[in-house]
């Protein structure tokens, strides 16, 4: 059997029946649970594993793990019709949450209700990838390019919007009509105008 690596991640015990069925009915199967003596959960799916234990006390940081897939829209997908159908919406911000997924994008975050960060990437994703300000872009073009970095790679929509504000002020007056239709939307997107 060849050598694998295990993300542990945290959970209280109160979370954990929580945390284990937000995955189940991400199409995750359970594979461990327990409460006592401590806090331990398993889920499995495609031939990867999540572990859950318990949470220090007094430490209130997040812990992230990397997913690769083949078809990371295939994914995307999936757990946002499994979302949708368990809570009747797909989270975009709070706590559990999923990030959105356009064409063309490699990755996804999704945060279940303990805080902990998956993030599920495109396993022959560039190893050179473009992480925004390019030097080929101008004005709004390269605010908006920052702007989806921001929201793809760094999952910071409030740094987002922030960085789009102070685009459009500058050059909103000389930006092209399509660059100015698709900020206007990333801002009503980023302020939650947009369902």
């Amino acid at each position: 059997m060849p050598e694998s690596a295990v993300p542990l991640l945290w959970s209280r015990k109160s979370e954990l029946s929580e945390v284990l069925g937000f995955y189940r009915g991400l199409g995750f199967e359970v594979t461990y649970e327990q409460t006592r003596p401590y806090v331990y959960g398993a889920v499995t799916r495609g031939g990867y594993e999540l572990h859950f234990t318990a949470r220090p006390d007094g430490v209130d940081a997040e812990l992230s793990c990397l997913i690769l897939v083949d078809d990371v829209g295939a994914y995307h997908g999936e757990f946002t019709a499994a979302l949708r159908a368990r809570l009747g919406k797909v989270p975009a911000k709070g706590v559990p949450r999923i990030t959105r997924f356009k064409p063309g994008q490699t990755r996804f975050t999704m945060v279940d209700p303990a805080g902990n960060h998956v993030l599920v990437i495109q396993r022959d994703e560039p190893r050179e990838l473009e992480y925004g300000g390019s030097a080929e872009l101008e004005g709004l073009a390269r605010v908006l390019d920052n702007v989806r970095i921001l929201r793809d790679f760094k999952n910071d929509d409030a740094a987002a919007l922030r960085v789009l504000e102070v685009g459009l002020r500058r050059y909103g007056p000389t930006a092209t009509p399509e660059d100015l239709e698709r900020a206007q939307r990333e801002r009503a997107e980023l302020s939650g105008e947009l369902p």
